[in-house]
Order: C-alpha cells, then sequence, then structure tokens
C-alpha cells in the first residue's frame, strides 16, 4: 500500500502486451465455471476479531505484521464502529472520534501466527460501493498467508482508489524482501481508467486471478490489466479490505463520516469440472 505517483502505467484502451496496435488482444471476460468458492463472506454475520483468529473468527481487525498505515487509527470492533453488517453489506466507516482523531476499520483474514485462509492459485473478487470525497483511500488486496515476520511476501492491490482520482484507481503487484536480503523490493502496476464518479455511485466488482503464469485483474468481469505471476508466490493469499485516509494526500476536506460499502468477498479455487458447469450454463431458460 504505497503512494502510486512514481511507479504507474497508464491502461491502454485494449490490452496489447509486446505487439502492434493492430494485434491487440481483445480483454477477456472471466468464465467462473472455471472456479468453485472456496471460501467467503457475504456478510449476513460480523465475524472480525481484534488481532487473532482463535473462535473460529473470519477476520482480524489489524495487518498481521501490524503494519498499519494512513492517517485513520485502524480501530478494534466496538458494538457500533467501525464495522456494521445490515442487509448483507459490511460498512466500514471511517470518521472522528470525540477527541477528533480519525478513526477507521482495516479486515484481514488471517494473523500474525499465520493462520487464516485463501488459495495460491485461484479468483479473488470483493463486491463494493467506494466511500466519495478528497482523502478517502479504500483498497481490496492479498497478501502471502504465511507467520508475519516470514519473508518474502507477496502483496497483491486489486484496488487502490484516492478520493480526489474519481476517474481511475491502481492495481499493483509488491514483492517485499528483508531490509537486510540482497533482493531490492519489486513494485509492477497500473493505472486503470473509468468513467468519472462511478466507483462511488454505484457496487462494482474488483477481482483478480492468480495462476502459475499470469495475474490477471478484473472489473465487473471484464479484463483490465495483466502481468507476469512472481516466482514468490509460494504460499496462499489471503483477503484484506479497508478504509484508510491520507497516503501523502490531504484530508482536511474528507467527508466525517466516510462509509466504504462492501457486498461480499469471495476467493475461488481452480474448478474440477467447468464444462459441466457450462453446458448447465447454457441450458438454463434464457
Amino acid at each position: 500500500m504505497r503512494n502510486p505517483a512514481n511507479h504507474f502505467l497508464l491502461l491502454s484502451a485494449a490490452l496489447c502486451f509486446g505487439c502492434s496496435a493492430s494485434e491487440a488482444i481483445p480483454p477477456e471476460h472471466l468464465d467462473l465455471c472455471a472456479y468453485t468458492l472456496a471460501y467467503g463472506d457475504e456478510f449476513d454475520t460480523l465475524s472480525v476479531a481484534p488481532k487473532f483468529i482463535e473462535n473460529g473468527e473470519r477476520w482480524t481487525a489489524h495487518t498481521p505484521w501490524n503494519g498499519d498505515f494512513g492517517d485513520a487509527m485502524f480501530s478494534d470492533p466496538r458494538p457500533s464502529w467501525p464495522f456494521r453488517v445490515k442487509d448483507g453489506i459490511l460498512s466500514i466507516t471511517a470518521f472522528k472520534d470525540e477527541t477528533g482523531k480519525w478513526r477507521s476499520g482495516l479486515i484481514a483474514a488471517a494473523d500474525p501466527k499465520g493462520r487464516g485462509w485463501g488459495v495460491q492459485y485461484g479468483y479473488f473478487e470483493a463486491r463494493m460501493k467506494l466511500p466519495p470525497g478528497p482523502g478517502t483511500w479504500p483498497a481490496f488486496w492479498l497478501m502471502s498467508l504465511q507467520p508475519a515476520s516470514k519473508l518474502p511476501k507477496v502483496e497483491i492491490d486489486v484496488i487502490e482508489y484516492y478520493g480526489h482520482m474519481t476517474d481511475r484507481y491502481f492495481a499493483t503487484t509488491h514483492v517485499w524482501y528483508a531490509d537486510d536480503d540482497e533482493r531490492v523490493s519489486t513494485h509492477d502496476g497500473s493505472t486503470i481508467r473509468v468513467p468519472t464518479g462511478s466507483l462511488t455511485s454505484d457496487f462494482h466488482r474488483y477481482g483478480v486471478r492468480v495462476d502459475a503464469g499470469n495475474i490477471t485483474y478484473f472489473l465487473d468481469g471484464v479484463e483490465v490489466w495483466r502481468q507476469v505471476t512472481p516466482e514468490e508466490i509460494d504460499t496462499p493469499l489471503y483477503p484484506l479490505v479497508n478504509l484508510a485516509l491520507g497516503s501523502g494526500y490531504p484530508i482536511d476536506e474528507t467527508p466525517d463520516p466516510s462509509v466504504l460499502e462492501v457486498d461480499y468477498v469471495r476467493v475461488y479455487k481452480p474448478a474440477n469440472d467447468p464444462e459441466a458447469c457450462r453446458k448447465k450454463a447454457s441450458e438454463a431458460p434464457q
């Protein structure tokens, strides 16, 4: 989770990986028949532990490595904040508390001991409605499922959105090494252009498929970018969702409160019989 200003690339209208304009590859449409649901949360109930997954909770309220970030403190779950579940929607609210300090929330499907849920190769998706206003910094991302102290680790930012840039979001893969490692941490990402204001006016599906060859990013089931899978992905990946503030951008005009709405988070693994799924879909009444 870093400021993207120095290392993001503009996404072209059609995807093209080392080819001429006349050979541009049309974007792929996601085929969910190739996958089966492995894990997920439809947010019919709230299941967030402060730090450790010890009683079957689905989430923790902080990053497992104690690397909370941004200008709003990520808070443990309280009776009314920062998390609320109603009608199958999780709301994560950023607000100023009685002392004037900003508070907000993060959910991670893992804890510092490496307990959690995810898959190494599969498809990950969150359906969300982003909060409007400058200074907001919501994200849906993945991390290596391993003990917090273990490095290297891989971070895949499916979406990072900065509230003052209403016509784009950012997708990135980071590989993080220890400070004393001779290898240098890497960051490879793209700017995804969208209609102005579209991400805060309605829900959208933000997805990423990870396989041995490529990491492919999707918006509403349509491919928006692709990159080569780093060899460092050798463990399952687990999802995180957060509403942070700032990232170096001003928060003096950030709406109080600001709310990120999450319909679901789903993690899929490759299906055993995708052709049966496709046959059933083709025979369904239109």
